[in-house]
């Protein structure tokens, strides 16, 4: 019988290792070549097959177990941020941006899960797809996987992955947090426009403003929330940019209006898509005004399968004290595209609670300061492999 944790520690120090390499060489969005060069390396190493998508910057992963079975999709984010590091650590990144949210940990975790379950082919039936996704942060790289056809040959039955750091605040430090239905928000953006008249601001019965009728849209925005939206139910909309005039005596002839709204229930997503243009429509006709608007759907909301999730906890105990093991009440309002493989197929997201201090603190994801605990990251390599094979064998 394998010992997954004897063999998880075997190689917590390649784990480390490659996490620290990857954090060196941070790449944002869709083109990442230094990152997708070091993980095929890597998998070149192990000899584990693979082929890339999304113009070269995914890696597809197969390795096949000792009989034929169904395949379980293991994901892991592969990109950073246009940050600039400040945590002094030896191994900081130097060329203006950052693994600022935990995938340099992510990658290196799925590479020390590959290693040990292409090392123990003969203990599970099946197939395990090793999915290495860019562009989480921007534009989203999973749904172009998906198109290219990531999830297909062999077709992959469920999915699963991680993140680390401390998305879910009530999840002590070296616990995980699950979740057996909605996680994490859908992601939204919208673009406002307000077209009005320009004049000296000393004549404003001249103008039609479109500063007053921006107040008035950002104000009636927030009743969507307050005033149409169940209150248990999570749902944000939050206007976070204001962009119109240039001098004190002038009113401008437009100004633009951005923000972003955050659901977990598709019905209120497109309701508030809606209601958000027919606001923006009512209040710029009653000044006399125009508008333009872009809405644009970005990432759906992150739904756990409570099947799949209900088998993982069984797994994960096997690892780690129950105890261990929280479930989250509530979803958190950011968004992860890992939403889009869980769309097309059911499995689990979950977190593991891993922050590290610097300069005597925590710091939150996308900080220049943000770190996370290596000493941690073993866990998420055993509870991903413990699953892996007690789900391949069970099926």
């Amino acid at each position: 019988m394998l010992n997954i944790i004897q063999e998880v520690n075997r190689i917590e120090e390649d784990i480390i290792s490659w996490r620290r390499e990857l954090h060196q060489i941070p790449e944002i969005g869709l083109d990442l070549p230094r990152t997708t060069k070091f993980i095929m390396d890597e998998l070149d190493n192990m000899n584990i097959e693979y082929h890339t998508l999304v113009n070269g910057n995914a890696i597809v992963g197969l390795i096949k177990g000792k009989e034929e079975g169904k395949t379980i999709g293991l994901r892991a984010d592969t990109d950073a941020l246009p940050v600039k590091e400040k945590t002094g650590l030896e191994f900081a990144s130097n060329n203006g941006c950052m693994h600022a949210c935990g995938h340099d940990g992510h990658t290196a975790i799925l590479l020390g899960v590959a290693k040990v379950l292409n090392e123990n082919k003969d203990k599970f039936k099946g197939n395990v797809k090793l999915l290495f996704q860019p562009g989480e942060e921007y534009p989203g790289g999973a749904k172009p996987m998906i198109e290219e056809g990531a999830l297909e040959n062999p077709k992959v039955d469920v999915v699963m992955g991680l993140h680390l750091g401390n998305l879910g605040k009530e999840i002590p430090k070296g616990k995980i947090g699950v979740s057996y239905g909605a996680m994490m928000a859908a992601v939204d953006v919208m673009y406002i426009k307000i077209n009005g008249k320009g004049s000296h601001g000393a004549y404003p019965h001249q103008s039609i403003d479109p500063i007053v009728t921006a107040s008035e849209i950002v104000l009636a925005l927030q009743t969507i929330i307050s005033r149409e939206v169940d209150p248990v139910e999570p749902a944000v909309v939050s206007v976070t940019r204001i962009d119109g005039g240039f001098n004190h005596n002038i009113i401008p002839d437009s100004v633009e209006i951005q923000g972003t709204i955050r659901t977990v229930n598709e019905e209120t997503r497109q309701r508030i898509s809606r209601r958000i243009e027919e606001i923006v429509k009512g209040i710029t006709l009653a000044h006399g005004a125009s508008y333009e608007i872009d809405y644009e759907f970005c990432y759906p909301a992150l739904i756990n399968s409570e099947e799949f999730t209900k088998g993982f906890v069984e797994s994960a105990k096997k690892i780690i004290p129950e105890e261990d093991i929280i479930e989250m009440k509530s979803p958190v309002m950011g968004a992860e595209d890992m939403s889009f493989f869980l769309q097309e197929v059911p499995g689990t997201f979950f977190y593991l609670s891993n922050m590290a201090e610097i300069d005597g603190e925590f710091h939150p994801h996308h900080n220049p300061k943000f770190d996370i605990d290596e000493g941690e990251m073993w866990k998420g390599a055993a509870l991903i492999i413990q699953n892996t094979i007690d789900w391949l064998n069970k099926n």
